[in-house]
């Protein structure tokens, strides 16, 4: 479609939906909310709810508020049904504004670094609220964004009841990472381009993961995802290899093992390999400190992890 034409259609799409911002459509009882981008954003109506990433589904679901969902984007994998029941607009950083504000939301609640950077531009100026909930990778940062949507969506109790839940869990976590004697070094491994691995360094969810579970990040002389050479992964001498479990372009065993760069290393040596849910792994929501513990449990056999306290006596959130 020609940009014109294309602006021309996505004008008259808000002006017919009344979406264009005015402050007098902000009434009395709305809920303030100051989100990732320091914006406040007037949350009114929570009836129609876009959700764009997958730790925000996971915790809009966690807070029973399933019904109010009408999309979600393709990283929105848990639980399993939300992507299987829902509208799909996409993945969270090729969104468009046409297919999300077609959806006639009333609220738009999108992971921090959702994008484009220009359909978040046309989101924000719409007057259907546009929050941009904070992603950082750490505890803390968990629990922000459970209350975080708990708020925007006047779910605050149960929000806050999910949040203490998931304190506990980082409290457990935290004895647990303490009766690690000797912490081993872990390579993320995100992919093989052409052959040359691509890992996970500084500042990234899987570095932060990995320091949760009590271990190293054999990258950490990296930042961010990039493709390293050989010597820098012979050098760093990872002693597990830790991989995202997909049904496609999975990095397997076999292909880790028998690259150059691992095939002499501690890891080949002991066999450790590692496979998780690329969102479980890496989405820090509320089954983070579950992810982490599983990764330590796997690392330190040892210290026989048992269930964290969440975990003991279901889900104690009534909704």
């Amino acid at each position: 479609m020609h940009r014109p034409l294309r602006a021309l259609r996505l004008s008259r799409l808000l002006m017919a939906a009344g979406l264009l911002a005015a402050a007098s459509g902000v009434r009395a009882d709305a809920v303030m909310i100051t989100d990732a981008g320091g914006r406040a954003v007037a949350v009114t109506d929570t009836s129609r709810i876009v959700s764009i990433g997958g730790a925000v589904t996971e915790i809009l679901y966690a807070l029973g508020l399933e019904q109010r969902v009408v999309a979600v984007d393709t990283t929105s994998l848990y639980p399993p049904r939300a992507l299987a029941e829902k509208p799909n607009v996409g993945y969270m950083r090729q969104i468009s504004a046409e297919g999300v504000l077609g959806l006639a939301p009333s609220l738009i609640l999108a992971t921090e670094g959702a994008g484009p950077k220009e359909t978040v531009a046309v989101l924000e100026r719409a007057s259907v609220p546009f929050v941009s909930v904070p992603d950082k990778f750490d505890g803390d940062g968990v629990l922000a964004k459970i209350r975080l949507v708990a708020a925007a969506t006047g779910a605050d109790a149960r929000g806050d009841c999910i949040a203490d839940q998931v304190k506990a869990d980082l409290a457990a976590l935290a004895a647990l990472r303490g009766r690690v004697a000797k912490p081993l070094r872990v390579l993320f491994a995100m992919s093989l381009v052409e052959g040359r691995p691509m890992v996970g360094g500084r500042t990234t969810a899987a570095d932060a993961l990995i320091r949760l579970a009590g271990a190293v990040n054999a990258m950490d002389g990296h930042d961010g995802y990039k493709s390293v050479s050989e010597e820098a992964i012979i050098a760093a001498k990872p002693d597990a290899v830790l991989v995202m479990q997909r049904s496609q372009h999975m990095v397997t065993p076999e292909q880790i093992f028998a690259h150059p760069a691992f095939v002499h290393s501690p890891a080949a040596e002991h066999k450790r390999y590692i496979a998780m849910d690329g969102l479980y792994l890496l989405g820090f929501g509320p089954r983070t400190a579950r992810a982490a513990r599983d990764l330590a449990a796997t690392l330190y056999p040892e210290l026989a992890a048992g269930a964290l306290p969440s975990e003991r006596g279901g889900d104690l959130c009534p909704l």
